[in-house]
């Protein structure tokens, strides 16, 4: 597939690049310590870390691979912004971020380690780290994929020159550049995205003539409704049944990846105060919700007025989002639409390698390999680990060039890595008793949980609705794992004391340290993270009945 661009369009990209690469040189005049090479030195306002938060969830996974989803589901797909989206963040910001931010640790592994021990910390960053790789080189695949249609150079090629482009700003300026380079990404992705939808909407009648046109398509009447087909006795749902949906994608799932992956919880700890970090990812939300109608419309837009999207030797369902850009798109719009694309996958594969690299730095480097060094060491240490981040990215791209559907790649890699975190973390932060093995254990074990599920689904040992579907079991059954884990081992091994466990612990933290500022830049009752929080909360039931 090749885009039908011309010089105009190119010059967009141009300038785009340009303003990229800039703030990596700028950003990099304002690195003086690890500090703020991995955490933005904690200053910046919340604004900033809510745009970059939701900017840094906007690469390919969310952009390519909700369309994609889209363009083979339709409506169903609402789920993983208003079930599996909103409910975690609002509970990221108002009741983990006090323990996140509180405690001024540095990465999600190092609160393990304070609230558990260094086994089980060593084992999440170890698992962390592989994680990221694999995230960035879908993004680092995506990002390549949209290259070869603007340039027609080989797909190995456009992967190694995609990952050098993220490599320049990221290792120039740190957490910094990668943040105000996300919010610039924010705005170029809203400013193309908007117009698409528009224009295809327009193209095919209105929202009458959609809804016509996807009722009549391979998608069909159930394209058009979230929760149809999700009974426990007639499940047809491409999703699974509304306990799969609620359990395993509404609380597992989503809570496992936006509570527990540090390549999110990042932005907020670069916050400037304590309620500008809860406030980060409510202020996501508010985007997130609004998210489906410029991803997963234009998804399913591509699917009725493009036959060849999700043909077998013709077009995969990832191509769905470009081909219709490609379709619709004049020149000069064109090129403001690949910035975008651009722009979401270079600001996914940015938060991957920037997370990693703190994770790797903080979480192994620093306490197991060379201990005691110098702040300059372990900055310098930052800079080549990103360089090695992004050249094994660029390997694992091509793990992710064998999925059709790259949304089916990722959830599988969720379930396995942030979804038995997110038991182990939770159970620890509200149950002081739990004791430090058996953090441990619910841990391995309940990834080796995730891990069986995906292979007996692979291996058709065991029948689901289909890769989503198995995905969001394997949350179920490692929820269930990880807990009696988790109770089992606590019964049988000796507790830390209470005093290891202020800030670290809900019981054991009181009110006052996980209260927020409200002076200053804080103060306004429309700065309060609560109500901004139960604004969320409603818009998002009305939207999920609305669209039921």
């Amino acid at each position: 597939m090749r885009l039908p661009a011309n010089a105009v369009d190119y010059l967009f990209l141009g300038i785009y690049f340009v303003f990229v690469l800039g703030v990596g040189l700028i950003s990099k005049r304002s690195i003086s310590s690890s500090l703020d090479f991995f955490l933005s030195g904690r200053s910046l306002p919340a604004w900033v870390t809510g745009l970059a938060f939701i900017s840094a969830n906007m690469g390919a996974l969310e952009i390519l691979g909700m369309a994609a989803n889209g363009a083979q589901y339709g409506m169903p797909t609402t789920h993983y912004y208003w079930i599996g989206a909103i409910p975690a963040l609002i509970f990221l910001g108002l009741f983990m971020m006090p323990f996140y931010y509180g405690s001024k640790v540095r990465s999600v592994p190092e609160f393990l380690r304070r609230r558990f021990n260094k086994q089980t910390q060593l084992f999440q960053a170890v698992m962390f780290s592989i994680a990221t790789v694999l995230i960035a080189g879908v993004n680092l695949y995506a990002l390549a994929v949209l290259v070869q249609a603007l340039l027609g150079w080989p797909l190995w090629i456009s992967i190694v020159f995609s990952g050098l482009v993220v490599l320049a700003y990221t290792t120039l300026g740190g957490l910094n550049a990668a943040i105000y380079n996300e919010v610039l990404q924010f705005f170029v992705i809203i400013a193309a995205l908007v117009p698409l939808t528009v224009i295809g909407l327009t193209k095919i009648g209105g929202w009458d003539g959609f809804v016509s046109n996807v009722e009549n398509s391979r998608l069909g009447e159930q394209a058009m409704h979230a929760w149809q087909g999700t009974g426990l006795e007639n499940t047809t749902n491409a999703l699974g049944n509304w306990i799969a949906i609620v359990f395993g994608l509404g609380f597992m799932a989503s809570f496992g990846y936006f509570t527990t992956n540090f390549a999110e919880v990042q932005r907020s700890l670069s916050a400037n105060s304590m309620s500008a970090a809860k406030r980060t990812p409510i202020i996501a939300g508010f985007v997130k919700m609004c998210l489906p109608v410029i991803v997963v419309v234009p998804g399913m837009i591509a699917a009725v007025t493009i036959p060849q999207v999700g043909t077998p030797g013709e077009m995969t369902y990832n191509d769905a989002l470009p081909a219709l850009i490609g379709q619709l798109m004049p020149n000069g719009l064109l090129g403001v639409a690949m910035a975008a694309l651009l722009a979401s996958f270079m600001a996914g594969m940015a938060a991957n390698i920037s997370s990693f690299n703190t994770v790797f730095i903080n979480d192994l480097w620093q306490p197991y390999i060379r201990k005691g060094r110098s702040d300059h060491y372990y900055l310098q240490a930052g800079r080549v680990v990103t360089i090695i981040g992004v050249l094994i990215a660029i390997l694992t791209a091509f793990i992710a060039a064998g999925y059709t559907n790259l949304f089916d790649y990722w959830l599988a890699l969720n379930s396995v890595f942030n979804g038995p975190l997110f038991v182990t973390f939770l159970i620890g932060l509200l149950w002081k008793r739990m004791t430090p093995w058996a953090g441990f254990f619910s841990l391995v074990l309940g990834t080796i949980t995730a891990v069986t599920v995906v292979i007996l689904h692979k291996t058709e040992l065991v029948h689901f609705q289909g890769d989503q579907a198995a995905a969001l079991w394997g949350g179920t059954c490692t929820l269930i794992v990880g807990t009696v884990v988790a109770v089992a081992v606590t019964l049988v091994t000796k507790p830390k004391p209470d005093s290891e466990l202020r800030g670290l612990v809900w019981k054991l933290t009181p009110k006052k340290d996980r209260a927020h500022e409200t002076s200053g830049s804080d103060r306004g009752w429309y700065r309060s993270p609560a109500l901004l929080a139960g604004v969320c909360a409603s818009i998002t039931v009305a939207l999920t009945v609305f669209i039921g």
